[in-house]
């Protein structure tokens, strides 16, 4: 009786298994080798780890296919206008990590806050303090920078793939900005004599933070969720209970949150308004005058003081 030359073993139908033969390996997700998965991408057909997972609209695709698919589709925006990404808020972690490396920065040198923090008598001489007092912290206190990140971390996921990397960040920048032209315009108007007597202190007051900034991001959510038919009731509690903070807490700037968040609001109401493809290009002009029109208000400001408040330096407080 023969053996059909298999030594008496069974076949094994496959002709993978056997004596002498290795089991198959494991699939692995192709951007971590550590990491079995069992689930493919529907495009490339590759092992995807839950990490790299990206819902599609049938089954999901791993991360470098829909990135792949964005650079390549053209056309392919957000519903506001914005380019679609891999889903990951790039720029508010990077917010974040630069938040972050200042706040160390300013521990270990506090010369640094003085010079980049924001008070109303020196936005004439040293406009950049306009901008750069939205990535400075409170160095006394790890409150501060914590509280602000997590609200950044938890509005960016939302905000970021929503309305694309660019106008995200565009958003930030000018509600931040906006938080400190709010603050110059509620400074009250000092004199000379009333910063002698110590009457107008709030001009001489720093604000440093991201607050005002953030503030602009709730605002922008509440305009945007409504154009989507999307609920904020969830968001109004948040927003009513970080107001609240501002007025009971000393050291909290409630100009700088109210300004954040009427400037937030302007912006998402320009990227609401030019959302459709015919006028969609116009949105960068639109955003452009919301900072134009916070530069022409807090100019016409200084213009009303006397020279000698306005033109304070860093070198007076020397």
């Amino acid at each position: 009786m023969s053996d059909n030359g298999t030594g008496g073993q069974p076949p094994t139908g496959d002709g993978t298994t056997g004596p002498g033969v290795p089991a198959p390996a494991p699939s692995v997700c192709p951007r971590h080798p550590d990491r079995e998965s069992y689930v493919r991408c529907q495009r490339c057909g590759r092992p995807a780890c839950p990490e790299c997972q990206r819902p599609a609209p049938v089954g999901i695709q791993c991360v470098d296919c829909v990135r792949e698919a964005a650079r390549t589709t053209p056309g392919t925006t957000t519903v506001f206008g914005g380019r679609v990404t891999d889903g990951r808020p790039v720029v508010t972690y990077a917010i974040i990590a630069v938040c972050a490396v200042v706040y160390l920065l300013q521990r270990v040198d506090p010369g640094i806050t003085d010079r980049f923090a924001f008070l109303p008598a020196l936005g004439w001489t040293e406009p950049w303090r306009f901008v750069t007092a939205a990535f400075l912290h409170s160095p006394f206190t790890f409150f501060h920078i914590l509280l602000n990140m997590f609200a950044l971390w938890s509005l960016g996921q939302y905000l970021e793939p929503m309305l694309g990397r660019a106008r995200f960040a565009a958003l930030y920048l000018i509600s931040g900005i906006g938080g400190q032209v709010a603050v110059t315009l509620l400074a009250g108007s000092p004199t000379i004599d009333g910063l002698n007597a110590g009457i107008d202190q709030s001009w001489l007051t720093s604000v440093v933070g991201a607050s005002g900034a953030i503030f602009g991001l709730f605002g922008a959510l509440l305009v945007l969720n409504r154009h989507l038919g999307r609920s904020s009731s969830a968001m109004y509690v948040t927003i009513a209970i970080n107001a609240v903070f501002g007025f009971l807490y000393p050291g909290i700037s409630w100009q700088a949150h109210l300004g954040g968040f009427v400037t937030g609001l302007a912006c998402a109401g320009v990227i609401v308004a030019l959302r459709s493809r015919q006028v969609r290009h116009l949105v960068w002009a639109a955003l452009g005058g919301v900072l134009v029109l916070l530069v022409v208000i807090t100019v016409g400001k200084y213009l009303t003081l006397p020279d000698a408040v306005r033109l304070i330096s860093s070198r007076d407080f020397s």
